[in-house]
């Protein structure tokens, strides 16, 4: 079957497999190359690789191309919200504006859908008219149960941005957690080399992370984290790694203080700051009630 698309401007800037994957069909790698190769899929009439960038305007021409998708794509329905879920979001946008928002995210809501969950934050904004006519790249990431604030691109270029600032440390995050323990030292960094596993293939990255302790008693700690590298789960190993987990982390806690753990993680990402064109911005966003009660219950001061 012969098609061909026109790229719009949300898509300029992004590599023509991974458009394919999202746009068209979910074909492997492979395939995705091979059909580039031999023609099957070209950009301008012209034959290109599978990592060529898009442009606004470009057409993309299919030859002899089966659009079948049963063969390779299980397809995943969209989480729809209702109109009072939509509504509850919306209401937690901090920052609205042409190429991107920032929002405080609830805690127990993924960022975005997976098997265990359908729920989750890209879907649901994709739902708001702030989405109309594109819609919502998430630039990073926070774990399901951690809250607070988050910046979500309206379009392409947008996204490359941030993607950018991130990858070179110009975005200023500020994490609030509250800690089983105590921790001797008020003030200091936690410097590791973090262990992940990818396709079964061990990893092993360096973590850099400033801390200040805000308050404490003989129990539990109160901390302000300053990450510099962004690894995955950084803030919640650092801390299991000095015998300090944040409460409530069902994952990363040590058999010694499982009973001890809260239902909700405290872990909340409180402000983030970063510069446009010399132009500073900055946001924040308070802890969510059960994160305050805490504080309370603890005689922890904020």
């Amino acid at each position: 079957m012969n098609k061909s698309y026109i790229i719009k401007e949300i898509y300029s800037g992004m590599r023509i497999d991974r458009w394919l994957r999202n746009k068209i069909i979910s074909l492997p790698q492979s395939l995705i190359e091979k059909s580039l190769r031999k023609g099957k899929i070209k950009v301008n009439i012209k034959k290109v690789s599978s990592s060529y960038k898009l442009k606004t305007g470009d057409k993309i021409n299919f030859f002899n191309f089966s659009f079948e998708t049963n063969k390779y794509k299980q397809i995943n329905k969209k989480f729809s919200p209702t109109a009072k879920l939509l509504k509850v979001h919306e209401n937690r946008i901090i920052e609205d504006n042409d190429d991107f928002i920032v929002i405080d995210k609830s805690p127990g809501v993924p960022v975005q859908g997976g098997t265990k969950s359908k729920k989750n934050l890209i879907d649901i904004l994709a739902s708001s008219n702030l989405f109309k006519d594109t819609k919502p790249f998430p630039v990073h990431r926070l774990d399901k149960e951690t809250s607070g604030i988050m910046i979500i691109s309206k379009n392409h270029n947008s996204a490359r941005l941030f993607t950018s600032l991130f990858r070179l440390r110009k975005i200023h995050k500020t994490y609030l957690a509250v800690c089983h323990g105590h921790i001797s030292k008020k003030k200091g960094e936690l410097k590791n080399d973090l262990i992940t596993f990818e396709n079964d293939k061990k990893k092993i990255e360096k973590a850099i992370t400033y801390y200040k302790v805000l308050s404490e008693t003989t129990s539990t700690s109160f901390l302000e984290l300053k990450p510099v590298t962004g690894r995955k789960h950084q803030l919640r190993k650092q801390l299991t790694l000095i015998n300090n987990p944040i409460v409530g982390d069902k994952k990363y806690i040590h058999s010694s203080k499982k009973n001890k753990s809260e239902k909700n993680l405290m872990l909340h990402a409180y402000s983030l700051k970063f510069y446009i064109n010399d132009k500073k911005f900055f946001y924040k966003a308070s802890p969510p009630k059960a994160f305050n009660r805490y504080l309370e219950k603890k005689n922890l001061i904020f």
